[in-house]
């Protein structure tokens, strides 16, 4: 009889896990799905600062502190270990690249880098810029560097880098390596190892990188920890559509292959009492076309020559 009640109670406590593993909203409609979509997810995903948000620049405070990074290692060339964790692809950073600058508090150490997207061009990202989506969003996810021993439950112990993704005409050579990767890693739980590139060739000119959004919030899967210090690029990266069709098409959510990866988003969460910042990059301080602040100089110099 105890072996019986032994039993069940193991039964119980597989359905119960099997149950409250989270998933996306997609996951979560199919037909004798069990996983918890975002409208059920747990930790502290109901706390009030959490993410994404959208960005409505014309709120977005300017804060002079927010002036441009410093890339440590992210011009290194490796062999990145990239895998289906089953909810996305994730790039592991391992060592050698760090961020300062950009009015963080301290340096902070690349440990992954991950995508969200959907099959059309409007839907994949977890931000929005002024209502806009686009076609994916990725993250450089960062831990603060401290030679501290104590825990890091601080709203500073990550720093995620999120740049949006556009689709466009030409191939971008840097993302390369990452899509010619996916094909091997098709069902959760899988991994491979790319062909070498660096992640300083993955992301915009370093000159566009002046131009981004700040502000305190959550990461965007469960336990949705409010540690994030979030820095979002205002210029994208631009994919070939083969490029980007290559994530929804490869890449699958199952290990029956039934189900393709894609629309792993988060919904957008509520901004609350918290503030968005820009930054003040240089050449800003003409908010105005130039020839439109030219044009009535040039009016009055005339009219002055007239007279």
């Amino acid at each position: 009889m105890q072996l019986l009640r032994t039993l069940l109670a193991l039964a119980y406590a597989v359905s119960y896990t099997a149950a409250a593993h989270w998933c996306y909203e997609i996951q979560a409609k199919e037909p004798n799905s069990h996983c918890q979509g975002p409208a059920d997810w747990t930790g502290d995903c109901k706390k009030t600062h959490q993410s994404p948000i959208n960005i409505v620049t014309t709120e977005a405070k300017m804060n002079p502190d927010l002036k441009p990074f410093t890339f440590h290692g992210y011009d290194q060339k490796k062999k990145w270990v990239v895998k289906n964790d089953g909810h996305s692809v994730k790039m592991m950073l391992g060592d050698g690249s760090f961020i300062a600058g950009g009015d963080l508090p301290a340096q902070y150490q690349a440990v992954q880098l991950h995508l969200h997207w959907s099959q059309e061009f409007d839907k994949g990202s977890e931000h929005s810029i002024d209502g806009k989506h686009f076609a994916m969003e990725m993250h450089v996810v960062h831990e603060k560097a401290t030679s501290s021993n104590k825990a890091q439950d601080s709203q500073d112990k990550n720093a995620v880098l999120a740049f949006m993704v556009e689709v466009g005409d030409e191939m971008n050579q840097g993302f390369q390596p990452l899509v010619e990767a996916l094909s091997h890693i098709s069902t959760p739980n899988t991994n491979t190892t790319m062909k070498e590139s660096c992640l300083q060739d993955m992301l915009p000119k370093k000159e566009k990188l002046v131009h981004y959004f700040r502000y305190l919030g959550s990461l965007t899967t469960p336990n949705c920890d409010e540690t994030v210090i979030w820095t979002v690029f205002k210029e994208p990266i631009k994919l070939h559509k083969d490029q980007f069709l290559k994530f929804s098409k490869e890449l699958y959510y199952d290990e029956d292959k039934s189900l393709t990866m894609k629309d792993n988003v988060r919904p957008l969460q509520q901004l609350g009492n918290r503030q968005v910042f820009r930054s003040h990059a240089p050449g800003q301080l003409l908010s105005l076309p130039l020839t439109a602040l030219l044009v009535p100089t040039l009016t009055c110099l005339v009219t002055g020559l007239l007279q």
